[in-house]
Order: structure tokens, then sequence, then C-alpha cells
């Protein structure tokens, strides 16, 4: 049996650490409180449905077929929902993606607004004790009706249908559920339409991938007061008159804290009267990403608090409200934002990377970081290594969130590819984690091959840190897994 470690309240606001615990099993609890509104907002959509009242997926077909009747059976009327919904291709999503999109579909609809049964949200908090993770294939969503058809490869597999995970292992979903000692689903259309029919995918994949960046960010931070310690700069380009003539609340903050690292540095004397911009001007690139990234905390934070879902059901009003709050546009313009961010900051991940590498401008230290250049190549091949990351961030920046095309006989005529837009800044944030883990093993190659002792308390520190971890590079060995463990190193040393 898995160990199950921690508790995430339904009752509770939903934060971006709950979607980063329930990649592995956790405990998910509907309360009371939840119970009694998921209960109340059910027997509203019954009350309604006996007054014959419209409602969309209930009894009508679904997209562009609203139009028709749907099937009269509340079995037949689930099947209507999802079978013809899986279309989805190409590899499964990662595990802790396809987890943190569940999460965020059982925190929507536990909050009672989509009239869905309690045993609904009960199976799918069972399922976080598990090491159950539904195989759901990457493409086939626009955002703009929800993420229907990766959201139905999950109430599929959480009904016994199709594939998915446990333990690691793919295998029928029946077989799964059935090991993980799981009851599997029993859904009407109503249920079946709430667990598709919401942005969740996007907001978990987007949620993820702002941890990883913001991450990231800390980790360059730190690594440029090294890069500046270790080759003796003056500190003068951090200056709080600096950059409070600047203006740029990012920028003024994130020089705050790179002073604070920096505390006791005593400059060399032998740098030029200018540092390279990847030094001199990194509290203002950094800063812009700061306030980059705060726009994107936002975002974020308002959807991990919104009802993703159409029809909404308002008890207290005796409303039943259709419109659009599945139409993921927000997270898919933070999420471009988020990818323009990580590619900067890449580009200034491996600029500084080549600074360090160069003896005409690394204050003489050999070139590529050799301990014996020739007879050895140092730091050349991760060097090499880093435009190629570089490059697939470029490509990979291309917004997405204005990519719209028409679909479904244009009842969706303009949708925001906010998933696309969501997984893409997911990869491009790991790609970002090597870049920084690259820059870490420099330095500490650095170190080893005649950089001088960091004079700021706060470098030597994580100087040390890594030196423990990483051995240097003499002789040459290969340092692939010295790039992972560095980036690893950097997120548990500099935590969220």
């Amino acid at each position: 049996m898995p160990v199950v470690e921690g508790i995430i309240d339904l009752s509770a606001p939903l934060r971006s650490a709950d979607l980063r615990r329930a990649a592995a099993p956790v405990s998910v609890v509907v309360d009371a409180s939840v119970r009694d509104r998921v209960e109340r907002g059910r027997g509203f959509l019954r009350d309604v449905r006996e007054e014959e009242r419209p409602v969309y997926g209930a009894t009508t077909g679904f997209g562009a077929l609203v139009g028709f009747a749907g099937r009269e059976d509340e079995a037949d009327q689930c099947d209507n929902t999802l079978a013809h919904l899986g279309a989805g291709q190409g590899p499964d999503l990662p595990h802790e993606v396809s987890r943190a999109a569940i999460l965020v579909r059982t925190w929507s609809l536990a909050q009672g607004a989509s009239g869905v049964s309690a045993h609904v949200v009960d199976g799918l908090a069972a399922m976080f004790a598990t090491t159950f993770v539904p195989a759901i294939p990457r493409y086939g969503s626009v955002g703009a009706s929800g993420d229907l058809i990766p959201l139905a490869y999950a109430a599929q597999a959480l009904r016994g249908r199709g594939q998915a995970y446990l333990d690691g292992s793919r295998m029928p979903a029946a077989e799964a559920l059935r090991h993980a000692g799981l009851t599997p689903l029993t859904l009407d259309g109503r249920d079946a339409l709430a667990l598709v029919n919401g942005t969740s995918l996007t907001t978990a994949a987007t949620a993820l991938a702002l941890d990883s960046v913001r991450s990231s960010h800390r980790a360059l931070r730190a690594l440029t007061c090294l890069l500046a310690d270790l080759l003796g700069c003056d500190p003068g380009f951090l200056h709080p008159r600096l950059l409070g003539a600047y203006g740029h609340p990012g920028a003024i903050d994130v020089a705050d804290g790179m002073r604070k690292i920096l505390a006791g540095t005593v400059p060399s004397g032998t740098r030029p009267l200018q540092e390279p911009y990847s030094i001199r001007c990194s509290p203002q690139l950094l800063g812009a990403a700061e306030d980059a990234l705060r726009y994107v905390d936002g975002v974020v934070a308002a959807d991990l608090s919104s009802v993703s879902d159409n029809p909404l059901f308002f008890p207290d009003d005796d409303l039943v409200v259709h419109g659009g709050n599945f139409f993921g546009q927000p997270a898919a313009f933070a999420a471009d934002v988020l990818a323009m961010v990580t590619a900067q900051l890449g580009n200034l991940a491996e600029r500084q990377l080549d600074l360090l590498v160069d003896p005409a401008r690394n204050g003489g230290l050999p070139p590529m970081l050799a301990a014996g250049p020739g007879r050895q190549h140092g730091m050349q091949g991760v060097q090499l290594a880093t435009p190629a990351f570089v490059a697939e961030l470029r490509r990979a920046a291309v917004p997405a969130s204005m990519q719209s095309l028409p679909t479904n006989l244009h009842n969706q005529d303009v949708v925001p590819f906010g998933t696309q837009a969501a997984l893409r800044a997911y990869d491009m944030a790991g790609l970002l984690r090597l870049l920084c883990g690259s820059l870490a093993v420099g330095l500490r190659q650095a170190a080893h091959v005649g950089a001088r002792r960091p004079t700021a308390s706060g470098c030597a520190a994580l100087l040390d840190t890594l030196a423990e971890a990483i051995p240097a590079a003499d002789p040459d060995r290969p340092l692939d897994a010295d790039v992972r463990k560095a980036a690893g190193l950097l997120t548990a040393t500099l935590p969220l």
C-alpha cells in the first residue's frame, strides 16, 4: 500500500503547493460542509429537471448538436458525453500533470455549482490516496469548452475504461482500479459533462510550470551572485540608488535580494569598469521577469479558485446560468507570458556560462574550465549542449493564445489554445532547470580550476553546497547526471 502523506482539504482554497503534493499519494478530505453544498447543488438540478427547465447536456446533445435531444437513459447519456471524445493522440501526459489536473477538477466540482453527485467528488478524492493515474494523451484540447478530450480520458479511466497507471505501470484502467482498491465511478450525463467541461488541465499545467520557473528564477539570482563573486566583480550594478531610479518594482526587489546574497563581497579590482550585460543588467532582466511572474501568479491564483464548468447552478438564487466559464483565455495568456520569461531566463543562463568558460572574459581561467586544456575538456560538452536548449526554448516561445481556429461547426468559433500554451510552458520549465543546472556545474568547476574563494558568505555557502554534491570534472567524465543533480539541488537549497 502507498504511504499517504499530508492532507488536502476541499473546503479550503486550492494552492499550487497542493498540486505538487498530489503527484504522490495524499489524503483529499471531503468534509460535511463540502458534501452539503454538493448535495444541495445536486438537489437543485433535480428540481430544475422536474420543472422541465432547459439544462444543456442533461437531456440535450453536446456542442454543436445541442439542438438535438440526447439519450433518455442516464447511463446512456453519460456514454453519449464521453465516447465521442475519445479522439486524443500522442504520448501520455506526465503523471504529476494528470493528477494535478484531476485535483483542480475535483476542487471545482466540490464548490457545489456543477450539480454533480456527491459520490463523484468522493470517488475522485479517494483516487488521491493511491498511485492511480489515468493515461491521458497529450494532444486534442483547444481549451475552449474546457479540456474536453483529455478530461474525457481521465473520466473514462476512473470508470474502468481505457488505460491507467498504478505504481508507474501502465495497464487496463479496470485492472488498475481493482488493484488500487478503488470503485469505478458511475456517472449520469450531468456528472460526465461536469467532469470534462472545465479547463483543469490547462490550469494545472500552468501552475506547475509557474512553480518550476519561479524556482529557476530564484536559482538564477543566486547563481548570478556566485558568478560575480567568483570573478571579483564590483557589485555597484546592484546599488539601491541605481535601481531606485530605474523604478520597476521587480528590479528593485530582485536587486535587494541579490545584495543580501553578495553582502560582504570584496571586488578584485581587476575587472573592467563595466561588466557584460549578462552580469551588469541581470537585476533589470531578472526584475522584469519577476514583474511578469507576478502577473502569472495572479492568473494562477484566480484559476485555482475558479469554478470552470457550464452550466452553473445557483440554488440560493434559483438560477441555472449557461455561459463560458470553461474558456481558458486567462491561463493561455499567462502561459504565453511564462514562456517568454522562460526563454529569456534561459538566454541569461546560457550567456553567463559562455562568459564563464571564455578566458578572454573570465579573468584568466582556463578555456572551457578544463583542468588541463587539450588533455581535458572541462565544460566543453555542457557548453555545447546549452545552445541547443536555448534554441528549443526560443522555438517553443511562439505564442499559442492567439492562434485561434474555429471548430465544432463554428459553435467554438474562437478558442484560446490554453492547453497547448500551458503544456508547452511546462516543457520549457524543464529545459530552464537544465540550463540552471549547467551553469551551476560550471561555477563549481570554475572554483576547481582557479577562481577565487567567494568573499560573500552567502556565495561561499552556495559554492560549498555545490562542491559537496558534485565532484570536479578532473579528469573528464560525462556530466549529464551532474547537471540534473545540480538542478535538483538548487531547488532543494532555494525552496519555494
